[in-house]
């Protein structure tokens, strides 16, 4: 899975590449301080693209002594860092734009618009392809790079609209494309927060899979010899997650009974949900 993962973001790293070499010539000829900007942006997908990829090459290593959950914990790790080069990017952007201000502006050449407008579309498609991989693989890192990549295109966005003012108003408001940039910074800003949250969460393993616990519950009493069950508990580990579970037998069978019993309803929470790869049991009496 994390193999997988990893190939979306090498596609990610090569995508951005093009994008950031493209919007760069682009913005230099064209005279477009928003176009640039969005290059630099682009540069920065980069940088966070490439830790993707060596991060989730590093999370496949197998469990040892040291890491018994194995090393699928360096995910929130990667999306701080993500959203690190989020912020810095923004503020980069808006620090420029205020200094471009102050100096004399010249419009936008109008070709530039077109390149924007496939970047836009190019960007859309990157989202919605890596989101839907982040939901398969309820990777939090793919997430924020998903989301990445769709701040990248309101950079874009931003960036059009502030080009359109400047060449089609004319004189007056040559401006128009720094105060496009300063908005796509405070958009990033945004994305950033929303992006680190359930970061957060995760590595601080916050109760928050109220859903997959019901699920458990539900799936445990379909094992023969499981009363019902008192406590679920449940992390997230990388791509994969860990339960610790509290299930109630009949409080006169064996220990070998009782722990007969735990293995078949650990079998049957992997076989049933594969994403889960450390179950802990532990046998109450009812």
């Amino acid at each position: 899975m994390n193999k997988q993962i990893a190939q979306v973001g090498l596609i990610g790293v090569v995508s951005n590449a093009i994008l950031a070499i493209i919007k760069l010539i682009a913005g230099v000829l064209g005279n477009s301080y928003a176009l640039i900007a969005d290059a630099i942006e682009s540069c920065a997908d980069i940088v966070s693209s490439l830790s993707l990829y060596f991060g989730l090459n590093y999370a496949q290593k197998p469990a040892d002594e040291n890491h018994p959950y194995g090393h699928g914990r360096i995910e929130p790790l990667l999306t701080f860092f993500i959203v690190l080069i989020l912020t810095a990017s923004a503020g980069w952007i808006a620090y420029e734009a205020i200094q471009s201000l102050t100096s004399v502006q010249t419009a936008p050449k109008t070709w530039t618009l077109i390149v924007i407008i496939g970047a836009i579309v190019w960007k859309e498609m990157m989202f919605h392809y890596m989101n839907a991989k982040a939901k398969r693989f309820h990777s939090t890192s793919l997430k924020a790079e998903a989301w990445h990549q769709r701040s990248d295109a309101v950079v874009s966005i931003a960036a059009f609209l502030g080009i359109l003012i400047s060449v089609v108003m004319g004189k007056g408001y040559e401006t128009a494309d720094e105060w496009a940039a300063l908005v796509a910074a405070g958009f990033i800003v945004v994305n950033a927060y929303k992006i680190l949250r359930p970061a957060i969460s995760e590595f601080m393993d916050e109760h928050v899979y109220h859903d997959m616990v019901a699920e458990i519950e539900q799936l445990s009493l379909t094992v023969p010899g499981i009363i019902n069950t008192e406590k679920c508990f449940i992390r997230k580990v990388g791509t994969t997650y860990a339960i610790e579970l509290h299930a109630r037998v009949e409080g006169s069978i064996s220990v070998t009974e009782g722990h007969e019993i735990a293995h078949r309803l650990k079998d049957r929470i992997c076989q049933e949900k594969p994403e889960v790869k450390h179950v802990n049991i532990h046998i109450e009496p009812a």
